[in-house]
């Protein structure tokens, strides 16, 4: 497509130099610009599709970054990156060195709040409105909420703590009835029943024009109609509940018509306090293939954009996901006690198979990690076996939870932490870096982590077996292709395995670094340094007796893990060897204790000594700097 403006708007003031008449067209060169760059690069597509008139609407009406529009569920905000001074950054996007997927505030003034995961915005917009009070200065908080975002605990509760203070700020309710999945829960139909609720408010306005036109007693009768709907509508229109909660109710509005979305905001932008805009969307809107499959084309990898398909290489093994998908069905038929608990992430976590045979023992719970961790707590008191099925970046909410619920009451809850580790184009907000060191604090929590499909499985059967709290941290992408048909072995808690056997040093391998280390042995060894490589299995409980044996054996120690050094495998290690007063040295292979931003997983790996040349040269730099030992054949690598 030619952009006729599109080419032109590098801010929202040139955006606001169109005629409100250019403003479709306009829309319509944004959509085409997403839909070609995603398609090739990837990224979250279908919500910032439906989102494009919004997007206009704001920026044609407020004064950004003067105002401050903060973006809750931040994948609704490619349009405004776009908008906003990066459309020719804008193919670099959740590419190493590229624009974030998310708004970032160190990436532009106009990302007022830094936001991928949801539900945050009106707090952050509330306290913003109050800064703006205390400071006396004079500007606009906008809060935009999307994809299911307001059925989260904090969006929740600072709905509450606004409809209090009664600040200044308009929230905006994207509501496309979709998280990733269609919405779930009670607040998903109460809005619902507010968008067909509308004849209410078309017969109560034809009938107050009917009241005016009868003489003299018109206006005196109108009076009484309204103190009369006034006492009742609060039971009959299902968005008076906002307004008891301290908002003005507006909408719903059409999100996808320019001119309804402008004059409603027009008419919003002065009220003086709490104001809920309720505008209706379409996810994937004006991609027909989005629109049909918004699931499927809500985070895409590269894909022909005539076609829909996507371009993705055959994979060679199952991924971690869907083996535990896969694994959670056979362990349901085995254990009738079995329980699967998601929070909005069904296809995310594998567990769409899982609910379609087992619906009764399936539970969505939206978005709402520390719900869903507290459920299946009540449901482990009643002698359940629940598993909830968590991110590992998003199982941080709901920490306390997993403490005071779960730890102090030794309740057999099985936490499965998808996307452990390094998890690429998504970026800091996604990284699963702090899980081993967060859960490996608590009394009582068994932490795995699992090297190929095999231990996967074990581990998972393990940890339903166990009859107390136990974490089970997994990678994104694929397997090794090992076959899923074996017998389940419930595992030695705390018990290692060991691969190979070498003379010179041994390195402790935890879950998604096992192989790496394996194929870094290999060429360690043909350096003449002979390593022992150890599957350490477990986080919490170490393998001490081994640990201790090894450290005493061998030159030094290696530990590798895809976690965050500072309180890690490698730090407990660490710890064990002091506290048994073992002198011994132990590299420590970890991710560093820093922001770690978004990029190709392989990429990150390598930049960060985590992948197989990493770790032979850093175990090479160790040991050229380690006191001589006469077993280990420096001569040979060159080493005096």
């Amino acid at each position: 497509m030619e952009y006729k403006y599109l080419t032109h708007i590098d801010s929202p003031a040139d955006l606001k130099k169109l005629p409100r008449e250019a403003l479709p067209k306009v829309a319509e060169e944004l959509r085409d610009y997403l839909i070609t760059v995603v398609s090739k690069v990837g990224g979250h597509l279908a919500s910032s599709l439906g989102a494009v008139e919004l997007t206009l609407a704001l920026h044609y009406t407020f004064d950004a970054p003067r105002d401050k529009i903060v973006w809750d569920v931040g994948h609704q905000a490619y349009g405004h990156k776009i908008l906003t001074g990066r459309r020719d950054r804008f193919p670099t996007l959740r590419q190493y060195g590229g624009i974030s997927g998310f708004p970032v505030r160190a990436e532009s003034p106009y990302d007022a709040f830094n936001v991928a995961h949801a539900c945050t915005a009106i707090s952050g917009a509330l306290g913003m409105a109050v800064a703006r009070r205390l400071k006396g200065e004079n500007f606009e908080v906008i809060a935009v909420v999307g994809d299911a975002g307001l059925t989260g605990g904090v969006a929740l509760e600072g709905i509450n703590n606004l409809g209090t203070l009664q600040e200044k700020v308009l929230v905006i309710l994207n509501d496309n009835k979709m998280s990733i999945s269609p919405n779930v829960g009670a607040i998903a139909g109460y809005l619902n029943r507010i968008v067909h609720g509308q004849a209410y408010h078309r017969l109560t306005q034809e009938m107050e024009k009917m009241i005016l036109a009868l003489p003299h007693v018109g206006p005196r009768l109108l009076k009484l109609s309204r103190e009369l709907l006034d006492s009742a509508k609060t039971l009959l229109i299902p968005g008076m509940v906002f307004e008891e909660l301290g908002f003005e109710y507006v909408g719903p509005v059409n999100g996808h018509n320019i001119d309804e979305l402008l004059d409603a905001l027009v008419k919003v932008k002065n009220n003086p306090g709490p104001t809920l805009l309720h505008v209706v969307t379409q996810k994937g809107k004006g991609y027909p293939h989005a629109e049909k499959l918004p699931i499927k084309y809500h985070g895409v990898t590269q894909f022909d954009v005539s076609t829909g398909a996507f371009h993705k290489a055959p994979a060679t093994a199952p991924s971690y996901t869907s083996v535990f998908g896969k694994t959670m069905c056979e362990l349901a038929e085995r254990e009738p006690r079995l329980v699967a608990i998601t929070a909005a992430m069904c296809e995310g976590t594998g567990l769409n198979e899982f609910a379609r045979r087992f619906p009764e023992r399936f539970f969505d719970v939206g978005i709402a990690e520390q719900h869903a961790v507290d459920f299946a707590a009540g449901l482990a008191c009643e002698g359940m076996r629940p598993v909830a099925a968590i991110y590992s970046t998003f199982l941080q909410r709901a920490y306390d939870q997993v403490v005071h619920d779960i730890c102090l009451m030794r309740l057999p809850v099985t936490l499965a932490l998808d996307r452990a580790g390094i998890v690429g184009a998504d970026g800091p907000t996604h990284h699963g870096l702090y899980d081993l060191v967060y859960l490996s604090a608590l009394p009582g929590m068994v932490v795995m982590a699992p090297k190929d499909e095999i231990d996967f499985r074990d581990m998972l059967w393990t940890a339903i077996t166990l009859g107390g709290p136990a974490a089970v941290r997994y990678p994104r992408g694929n397997g090794i292709g090992l076959p899923l048909d074996a017998e389940f072995r419930r595992l030695e808690i705390g018990k290692a395995e060991i691969l190979r056997e070498g003379s010179d040093i041994a390195i402790l391998a935890l879950g998604s670094m096992v192989y790496p280390c394996l194929e870094a042995a290999a060429r360690l060894e043909t350096a003449g340094i002979h390593p022992t490589v150890i599957n350490a299995r477990f986080m919490k409980p170490l393998d001490e007796e081994l640990i201790c044996v090894l450290a005493a054996e061998k030159q030094f120690l290696v530990t590798a893990e895809e976690g965050a050094e500072p309180g890690g495998f490698g730090a407990q290690v660490c710890a064990l060897l002091a506290d048994r007063r073992i002198p011994a040295g132990v590299l420590r292979i970890a991710v560093p204790d820093r922001i770690i931003p978004h990029g190709a997983p392989n990429l990150l790996h390598a930049k960060y000594g985590l992948d197989v040349d990493g770790i032979v040269e850093r175990i090479k730099n160790y040991a050229e700097s380690f006191p001589v030992r006469s077993e280990i054949r420096y001569r040979s690598i060159g080493l005096s």
